[in-house]
């Protein structure tokens, strides 16, 4: 699997039992993100779909909104002692006209594979403004579908099946069929390539899917679907508070703990299309 993985010796105990083996790991190293050669960020990621990061990153800063914002994404010479590629250093070239990132976007510092909101310096920041609304989104989804979706996207995760140590984001239909899944250490990081994917196959706004991610859902990964088009997410776990708080502002439905036949629909239940209850007996 190229540089997703890496293999390291470690020592293994069973039953008391000592022996020494390899184990294969998930990859995690930095890239930074430049645009028009200017450094913009950094994040902790697993390589692997560089460019659809890249853009979808740029989607969730309300920098790109369609594919013919881009002029061209390539590779950089890396930090090397000899002016080598790293293959870590990305960057995006505008299509003239496009308006560059504000100055304020730049990352003070690194962000981590768990967190991509390191480095901003107030929740207003972050507060961009979307392209597009998910409140009128007429998508609708029965409960059998959604609780259908972790199984999918779980059955879809290769690199998982060899590290255990990748989270993933599967994008789907309001039919439940699997549109893109992608897989990275950093929660984030997925759902920048699977929106960063979807920019560039032409295909923002993602109207009427559903973004299933087998993590928490944060308010940044609210914020994501939203500057997406995404009217609804799903998570296998819980959500934050400022989660609830800007999918129920935003018009987006928030599904957490989604697990076997259970979840709680923390904001825009009403896409949810559940079949009449019997009356109550007085």
């Amino acid at each position: 699997m190229g540089r997703v993985t890496a293999r390291r010796r470690v020592l293994r105990v069973r039953d008391g039992v000592p022996s020494h083996r390899p184990d294969t790991l998930a990859a995690e190293e930095p890239m930074e993100i430049r645009v028009g050669g200017r450094p913009l960020a950094v994040t902790m990621r697993t390589p692997g779909d560089d460019f659809d990061l890249a853009a979808g990153f740029l989607v969730g800063e309300g920098v790109l909104h369609a594919a013919g914002d881009v002029a061209a994404i390539r590779y950089c010479a890396g930090a090397t002692a000899d002016g080598g590629n790293t293959y870590n250093v990305v960057d995006v070239a505008l299509t003239p006209g496009v308006p560059a990132p504000d100055a304020s976007l730049e990352r003070n510092f690194y962000t981590t594979s768990s967190c991509g909101l390191c480095g901003k310096a107030t929740l207003d920041a972050v507060r961009t403004s979307a392209a597009w609304s998910v409140a009128g989104d007429p998508l609708r989804v029965g409960p059998g579908l959604l609780t259908s979706l972790p199984g999918k996207l779980r059955a879809a995760q290769k690199v998982f099946d060899s590290t255990g140590g990748l989270h993933a984001a599967g994008l789907f239909t309001g039919d439940g069929e699997l549109l893109c899944l992608r897989e990275d250490v950093g929660r984030h990081n997925a759902v920048d390539k699977v929106v960063g994917h979807a920019l560039r196959s032409g295909r923002l706004p993602l109207r009427g899917s559903v973004l299933m991610v087998s993590g928490r859902a944060s308010f940044e990964l609210v914020q994501k679907a939203v500057m997406a088009g995404i009217p609804m997410l799903a998570a296998v776990s819980a959500p934050s508070s400022l989660a609830v708080d800007l999918a129920a502002e935003s018009g987006l439905t928030l599904v957490g703990f989604l697990r076997g036949e259970s979840m709680n629909v923390y904001a825009g239940a009403d896409r949810l299309d559940l079949a009449p209850q019997p009356a109550l007996r007085a």
